[in-house]
């Protein structure tokens, strides 16, 4: 199975992400990546990730979010996290994106939370006004995603 690295990147700052998955589905711009926690890590708005968490991301070339969605190490549904970023480049082994802090977590009983609105307000002068309008633009159509059960957000478990 093909290894994917992963690189998350803020906008006009070297400080970025990388972890590495396995790649499940490549079709038409969409990649469907499985990673797993390999460390316990307690992240600001989720509590404790434990070991062994598995994690299905997916990622699509011509849309400015990527949806994770976090499965415990039984197996049963965790949560989902959406990250609103630029398209992701696609490379042979490598998916790279700039992450434009607005972030969304949904529980499992489908109730969700907007983060970093903050974060996101404070960036507005260093964005261009195409990065604002696909921010905003973005949040709403998870938002309608979320709230009809479209794909991925129809996994129920």
């Amino acid at each position: 199975m093909k290894i994917i690295t992963v690189n998350s990147r803020k906008f006009k700052n070297d400080k970025s992400k990388t972890w590495t998955a396995k790649l499940l589905r490549e079709k038409d711009g969409f990649r469907l990546l499985l990673g797993e926690f390999n460390t316990e890590i307690t992240h600001p708005h989720l509590g404790v990730i434990r070991r062994g968490t598995l994690s299905y991301e997916f990622f699509w070339q011509d849309r400015w979010y990527s949806i994770f969605r976090f499965h415990e190490p039984n197996g049963s549904l965790r949560n989902f996290y959406c990250n609103i970023n630029t398209p992701p480049e696609f490379a042979e082994n490598s998916i790279t994106y700039v992450d434009l802090d607005i972030d969304i977590v949904v529980w499992r009983d489908f109730s969700y939370e907007i983060l970093d609105m903050e974060e996101f307000e404070k960036n507005l002068p260093n964005y261009s006004q195409e990065i604002i309008f696909e921010s905003k633009r973005s949040l709403s159509e998870l938002e309608d995603m979320i709230k009809s059960r479209k794909f991925p957000f129809n996994h129920i478990g």
